[in-house]
């Protein structure tokens, strides 16, 4: 069974990265993560209003799995795992 993130895991990826929005689109928002001064993910939930209508480019774009991102959501991985993962791919120092 796939691993879907909806929208409403979606808006809480959003809340929890503290991302802020950077661009108003019409189909998506465009959110920006900012850690130390550097911008270092961006990603964009859909607006529309389809609730269980995945969001399956979310775990690409924030560079880990699905599952990571939908246990991100549900509270289970925080943000400093997320960076962790980051550095261990060697994406942020």
């Amino acid at each position: 069974m796939a691993r879907i993130i909806t929208k409403e895991l979606a808006e809480k990826i959003v809340h929890k990265l503290g991302a802020v929005r950077q661009q108003v689109g019409k189909a998506h928002d465009i959110y920006g993560v900012v850690h130390d001064g550097l911008l270092i993910a961006s990603f964009g939930p859909r607006r529309g209003s389809e609730k269980d209508k995945g969001h399956d480019h979310i775990p690409n774009d924030l560079h880990v799995g699905p599952g990571f991102a939908k246990a991100f959501a549900q509270c289970s991985k925080s943000k400093d795992d997320w960076l962790d993962v980051l550095r261990a791919k060697g994406l942020l120092s």
